[in-house]
């Protein structure tokens, strides 16, 4: 006869831990088959490290009566903030612009008449990107320096990031056969072979950008320590 071998002990069935019988090859010379009991169970890591980059979205607003001169103020104040930041050592590669765009100022019209156009207004963004944390407070105060008057807000990072996701991989592996053996000590068994392993994702928060702002000077900035997140879902046998 066949048999399934089951837990006792509802409380340790909690948590999303699934238990399955796969049927194995057939045994000895009577034809009988035994079943492998599994459990399967989810995973967490956690790593914690200090940002070593940054990047900031700065940019620079000008208004003008027509598109024209409000479109070449722009460029003329976009031109010396690139300048400046080259001279302050950051690369052309870690420069790029995201957006630009020219719009109508209006006001509103008198006793019920259309808006009026009064003057137009040119943004232009970049984002830049600080590998070197110790110059970020210089690059800030060069960009308001050199005219950048919104700045949307900084993100800070790791430059290499995939030594820091594998730890945090073999972590969530430890995790997993951690509460495997929990269970299996649960229900008097051992846990055996790892027979199926699905990634459920990994993860690197970093802080969302700030709203938009205006800057009159720069500002202390930390960069605290980023952490880094995987989760993996795997199956165990169970043995006697």
């Amino acid at each position: 006869m066949s048999r399934r071998r089951t837990f006792s002990g509802g409380a340790l069935l909690l948590g999303a831990v699934a238990l399955a019988a796969v049927a194995c090859a057939p045994m000895g010379h009577g034809g009988h088959h035994h079943r492998t009991s599994t459990i399967t169970v989810s995973g967490t890591g956690t790593v914690s490290a200090t940002a070593d980059m940054a990047e900031i979205t700065t940019g620079v607003v000008t208004q003008a009566p027509t598109a024209a001169p409000a479109l070449a103020a722009n460029s003329q104040a976009m031109e010396r903030l690139l300048q400046g930041l080259g001279a302050l050592g950051v690369a052309a590669r870690d420069i790029q612009t995201t957006n630009i765009s020219v719009s109508p100022l209006r006001r509103q019209g008198r006793d019920g008449q259309p808006p009026e156009i009064t003057g137009y207004e040119v943004t232009n963004q970049v984002r830049v990107k600080v590998r070197d944390l110790a110059s970020l407070g210089r690059v800030l105060d060069q960009q308001v320096g050199q005219g950048a008057n919104l700045v949307y807000g900084i993100q800070f990072g790791r430059q290499e990031p995939t030594p820091l996701l594998d730890e945090a991989r073999k972590r969530a592996m430890a995790d997993a056969r951690r509460k495997a053996e929990l269970y299996a000590a649960g229900a008097s068994l051992k846990v055996g072979r790892v027979v199926a392993v699905q990634e459920a994702g990994v993860a690197t928060p970093r802080p969302e950008m700030a709203p938009r702002m205006t800057m009159s000077a720069a500002v202390p900035v930390a960069p605290g320590e980023q952490e880094i997140h995987a989760s993996v879902t795997v199956t165990f046998t169970l043995d006697p």
